[in-house]
């Protein structure tokens, strides 16, 4: 994980595009093209204690948006599916799974949630927020299915930043 340390501008930055305080953020996982954070890493066992198996967490709402429309029109169904029929894809797809549970693991062990990635990987696709995630956080040729999803992802940034400072997120 490439990854920045949070400082409290971003931390304020992230509770406006959420909507909410931002919790038990460890670091900047990805910075969209405005500046403005877009994934965080979130610690795998939040302030509360209870354990959190989704490390990059998709913040950023225009992104959010345009993704829900892509689980809106079956684009998970028919990803599983492929899953089932490309064994490459299903292969590669695993190793990302692989990959986001070392990288949370890194992070911290939390025993709760080991063997347990996010998005539903490695075997279905059940959140493209998470794939995005993922694949923002790392960079592309690590999670196939978060790669796919991002390039037909509009530029979501190209009005500018989300939130503004004292404003709420759209």
């Amino acid at each position: 994980m490439t990854a920045e340390p949070v400082d409290g501008h971003d931390l304020d930055a992230v509770s406006r595009q959420l909507g909410r305080p931002a919790r038990s953020v460890a670091a900047v996982a990805h910075r969209c093209p405005c500046g403005q954070p877009d994934v965080v890493a979130t610690r795998p066992r939040l302030d509360d204690g209870t354990p959190f198996p989704t490390l990059y967490y998709l913040t950023c709402p225009r992104a959010a948006a345009l993704i829900g429309t892509l689980e809106a029109s079956g684009l998970m169904r028919e990803m599983t599916q492929r899953l089932a029929d490309e064994p490459d894809l299903a292969s590669a797809y695993r190793r990302a799974h692989e990959s986001y549970i070392a990288a949370r693991a890194a992070l911290l062990d939390v025993p709760e949630i080991a063997g347990t990635s996010a998005g539903g990987m490695p075997d279905r696709v059940k959140c493209l927020h998470v794939l995005v995630g993922h694949a923002l956080a790392v960079g592309p040729g690590v999670n196939p299915l978060g790669d796919e999803v991002l390039a037909m992802l509009a530029d979501w940034w190209a009005a500018g930043p989300c939130a503004q400072p004292g404003e709420p997120s759209e």
